[in-house]
C-alpha cells in the first residue's frame, strides 16, 4: 500500500472522532467549558484521548505531514481544555481570596498556632531579659533595625520616634516600598526554611520575637509602651500575622517531610506543598497591606486613640475575614491527618 493510501484509510477510519473533538473545543473556546451539555463534556476527555493515540500512530509509521500537523495543532487545543485553567485571571484571583486563602489557613490552624507560640514564647523571653539587662538589647536587636532607639537614647529621642511623620510623597513612598521588601524577605525565608524540617523556621519566629520583646521592654523602661503598642498596632496587626502565617507554611511542609504517613515523602511535600504555597502567597498580599500602613498611615496618623482604632479594625478584620470567608464551599489544602 502506498504511503497517500495508507494515509488516507487512517484519516478515513478516524476523521469522524476527530472533527467531533476539533468541533467541541471550538465551541469551548468561543463560550467556555459551560456551553458544553452534560454528554460532551464527559465526551471531551475520550476524544482527547483518542487524538493523542492518532497522533502517536501517525507520527510512528511517518504518515503524511499534514496529517501529523493537523493532529499535533487539535491535540495541543483540547490539552488547554481538558487541563488548562476553568476560570480568567479575575475569576481566579476572586476565587483565591474569596475561597483557598481563607481555606488553607483554617486547613493549617495548628502549624500556625505552632509558629505563633514561638514568636510570643520568644516575645516574652526578649522582654524579660532586655528587662534585667539593658545589655541584652544590643543582642538582640541589629543596629540597622534599631534605627538609633537604644537603651543608650534619651526618653525624649524614643518618644519623639513614635511620632515623626514622613515629609514628602517620595519619602513615603520609598519608606513603605522598604519595608514591603524586608518584611517579605523575613516571611518567605521563615516559610522555605519549613524545607529543613522546620527547625529554622522555629528560630526564625523566636528570634522575632526577641526583636519585639526588647523593643516592647525598651519602651516600657521609659513609661512609653503604650504609646510604642499603638505606634506598632496599625501595621503590626496585619505584618505580624502575615509571617505567622508563612511560619505556619514552613511547618506544614516540614510535616510532609517528617511525617509522611501512607505517602512517600514525595508525593506528601507535593500535596501539602500547594496549600502551603497558598498561604504564602496570601502572606506576601497582607505584607504589601502592611508596607502601605507602615509607611502612610502610621507616619501621618499621630493620635494614640486613632492608631489603636486602625489596628484594631484590621485586627478584627482578618479573623472575621479567616473565620467566614468561603465556608459552604470544599475545603480545601492542608490537613492534619491527611
Amino acid at each position: 500500500m502506498s504511503a497517500p493510501l495508507k494515509s488516507y484509510e487512517f484519516r478515513r477510519e478516524r476523521e469522524a472522532s476527530w472533527r467531533e473533538l476539533e468541533t467541541l473545543i471550538a465551541k469551548a473556546e468561543k463560550s467556555g467549558l459551560k456551553s458544553l451539555q452534560a454528554e460532551q463534556l464527559l465526551r471531551l476527555p475520550s476524544l482527547y484521548r483518542a487524538a493523542l493515540s492518532s497522533l502517536s500512530v501517525a507520527r510512528s509509521i511517518s504518515l503524511d505531514q499534514n496529517v501529523v500537523s493537523y493532529l499535533d495543532s487539535l491535540c495541543a487545543r483540547a490539552y488547554f481544555q481538558v487541563y488548562g485553567s476553568r476560570a480568567n485571571f479575575f475569576e481566579a484571583v476572586g476565587g483565591f481570596f474569596s475561597h483557598s486563602f481563607p481555606a488553607a489557613v483554617r486547613a493549617a490552624f495548628w502549624p500556625i498556632v505552632i509558629a505563633g507560640f514561638w514568636m510570643v514564647l520568644g516575645s516574652a523571653v526578649g522582654f524579660f531579659l532586655v528587662q534585667a539587662s539593658g545589655e541584652w538589647f544590643y543582642s538582640f536587636v541589629p543596629s540597622d533595625l534599631a534605627g538609633g532607639r537604644t537603651p543608650a537614647s534619651s526618653t525624649e529621642s524614643l518618644q519623639g520616634a513614635l511620632y515623626d511623620g514622613a515629609d514628602t510623597a517620595e519619602r513615603l513612598y520609598t519608606f513603605a516600598t522598604y519595608l514591603f521588601t524586608h518584611n517579605s524577605r523575613v516571611a518567605l525565608m521563615a516559610f522555605a526554611l519549613g524545607f529543613a524540617l522546620g527547625v529554622p523556621t522555629i528560630l526564625l519566629m523566636f528570634y522575632n520575637g526577641l526583636i519585639l520583646g526588647a523593643f516592647l521592654a525598651l519602651y516600657d523602661d521609659r513609661g512609653l509602651v503604650w504609646e510604642l503598642a499603638a505606634w506598632l498596632s496599625v501595621h503590626g496587626t496585619t505584618e505580624l500575622l502575615a509571617i505567622i502565617l508563612c511560619g505556619g507554611g514552613g511547618l506544614v511542609l516540614a510535616r510532609a517531610i517528617v511525617f509522611p504517613d501512607q505517602h512517600s515523602r514525595l508525593d506528601s511535600l507535593a500535596r501539602r506543598g500547594r496549600a502551603a504555597g497558598t498561604l504564602a502567597v496570601g502572606a506576601v498580599v497582607m505584607l504589601l497591606v502592611a508596607g502601605l500602613l507602615e509607611g502612610f498611615a502610621r507616619q501621618l496618623v499621630t493620635d494614640i486613640t486613632t492608631r489603636y482604632v486602625i489596628g484594631g479594625t484590621f485586627l478584627v478584620f482578618w479573623i472575621t475575614y479567616f473565620t467566614l470567608a468561603g465556608r459552604g464551599r470544599h475545603e480545601g489544602g492542608y490537613h492534619g491527618d491527611d
